[in-house]
């Protein structure tokens, strides 16, 4: 029987895949590195799993309550608001940078 922790990272997987994001998207929100979030997704290290902090993090980040996401992937995808969902399940979500040109429109 996985750990709570366990649950916790199938919980931000299923998420991450509903969401198609990957982890260096999911840093992004977080304020982390890819790396960091690699280490709590695959819980090897010790310290490397996911803290309250982060928790709360991840709980602003989904739009799904703390306790909510603690109740297992199914129940937090199904609270997963429909704008965070990618349009096709395990599909990717295009991220749109705006393209700053100079003043004789190249880009800067």
């Amino acid at each position: 029987m996985p750990s709570t922790a366990g649950y916790l990272r199938l919980t931000v997987a299923a998420l991450m895949f509903a969401t198609g994001e990957t982890q260096a998207d999911l840093a992004q929100g977080l304020k982390l590195s890819q790396g960091q979030v690699s280490r709590k997704q695959s819980g090897g290290a010790k310290g490397s799993s996911w803290s309250l902090d982060d928790l709360d993090k991840l709980s602003a980040h989904y739009g799904i309550p703390v306790p909510e996401l603690l109740r297992g992937a199914d129940h937090a995808v199904r609270l997963l608001p429909a704008a965070r969902r990618a349009e096709c399940i395990g599909g990717t979500q295009t991220t749109l940078t705006p393209q700053v040109t100079g003043p004789d429109g190249r880009r800067a």
